[in-house]
């Protein structure tokens, strides 16, 4: 079954938060979301790629933050989303505006009320 890419980025989404919430490996809860060995490349791209170049990320992640706030501050979600939606824009997945509504849209669901709001703002500068 062919999951649609907003559904992958929700699953995206929830394995990088049990990753940084359980200290878990991010193949394990890769898999513990899909129950399933055969992981759809774009998945892969944006749990596995995104950890693996985490680095790089947060810190253009801080570079967009305000002085007194780091990606180590934020919540785990809010990490998630940020760190899945800046490899997509590094990799060019999709184009930037798509990427930002995703984010903003999963920041609108799982988020307190105005974190999309921060979601947009970091994204849009990077």
């Amino acid at each position: 079954m062919t999951l649609s890419r907003h559904k992958l980025r929700e699953i995206a989404m929830t394995s990088l938060y049990q990753h940084f919430l359980l200290s878990k490996d991010i193949k394990e809860c890769v898999y513990e979301n899909t129950q399933s060995n055969e992981i759809d490349p774009f998945l892969y791209t944006i749990t596995i790629d995104a950890i693996r170049y985490k680095d790089t990320y947060v810190g253009h992640i801080d570079e967009t933050l305000r002085d007194d706030w780091t990606f180590e501050r934020l919540g785990y979600v809010e990490k998630a989303i940020l760190l899945m939606a800046a490899c997509e824009l590094d990799l060019e997945t999709a184009p930037k505006a798509i990427v930002i509504d995703e984010a903003v849209n999963l920041a609108k669901k799982y988020c307190d009320e105005d974190t999309y709001r921060l979601i947009n703002g970091v994204l849009d500068r990077l």
